[in-house]
């Protein structure tokens, strides 16, 4: 690989493994994340894209491999790296399948929340904040609390909440399974203008269709391993392995 495609490189992930109480949950994974690029995770339940995820910034502790996130080794071999777990989760900002909002907060106060932690003056991270739940399209909502919101309006909040400090790239866990079709539409919108604006995004979705019309690349998992990966169009259109059309068969007959 040349320099230039080495820099474009946001995430990079050499043979990842990582187990709970003697399970191999993900074995040997391998992956690049480009920059402005959209990847989407997609496979059955259990399957391990959760944890991948959650490798990526440390929420869950690899057991080998390599990481590096924005240039930044964060883990290698068997050892973190990372000495500063606050700095990355900042640079990579994750949204949550239940929302994870403080409830005790109101919409602004949670997005403001991070970036007062990290230093930036309240009068700034106001501004940033009412900024983001514009953009959005909850400024109306803004002194709204959690347990006053759909859940589309929290999940929406919980976006601009990791926007806030800017991050490399982008995590979201399931952000639709929660909700109702009506509010998943909302999300959908707004992940998909993040796309137009150049976000880079890693995805866990069951959202195949939206996978397939946004998405730069798409990975499926099965077992730990990465069966298959490639351009949706491939993918979702053209599998190569056994495995990946059983997958999207069983997907398209329950719809």
């Amino acid at each position: 690989m040349n320099v230039r495609a080495l820099s474009d490189v946001v995430v990079r992930i050499e043979n990842l493994n990582k187990s709970f109480d003697g399970r191999l949950v993900l074995d040997g994974v391998s992956l690049n994340v480009r920059n402005q690029k959209i990847v989407a995770i997609i496979g059955q339940s259990g399957g391990g894209k959760t944890t991948l995820l959650r490798c990526l910034n440390l929420l869950e502790r690899p057991d080998h491999g390599l990481l590096e996130v924005a240039g930044e080794t964060i883990f290698k071999g068997s050892s973190m790296e990372c000495r500063d777990l606050a700095k990355l989760r900042q640079s990579v900002g994750m949204v949550f399948q239940r929302f994870n909002l403080f409830p005790h907060l109101t919409a602004v106060e949670n997005v403001m929340l991070a970036q007062l932690r990290a230093g930036v003056p309240e009068k700034d991270a106001l501004e940033r904040a009412v900024q983001l739940l514009r953009r959005v399209g909850l400024a109306h909502r803004a002194l709204a609390y959690p347990e006053q919101m759909s859940g589309g309006e929290q999940q929406r909040v919980a976006i601009a909440r990791a926007l806030a400090l800017k991050p490399s790239v982008l995590l979201f866990d399931e952000p639709t399974s929660s909700l109702d079709p009506e509010s998943t539409a909302e999300v959908l919108r707004v992940m998909r203008e993040l796309a137009a604006d150049g976000m880079t995004m890693v995805l866990v979705t069951h959202e195949l269709p939206f996978a397939r019309d946004v998405a730069d690349w798409v990975v499926f998992v099965d077992g730990g391993k990465i069966v298959e990966q490639g351009a949706p169009a491939d993918v979702l259109g053209k599998p190569q392995e056994l495995r990946t059309r059983t997958f999207l068969a069983s997907y398209a007959a329950g719809q």
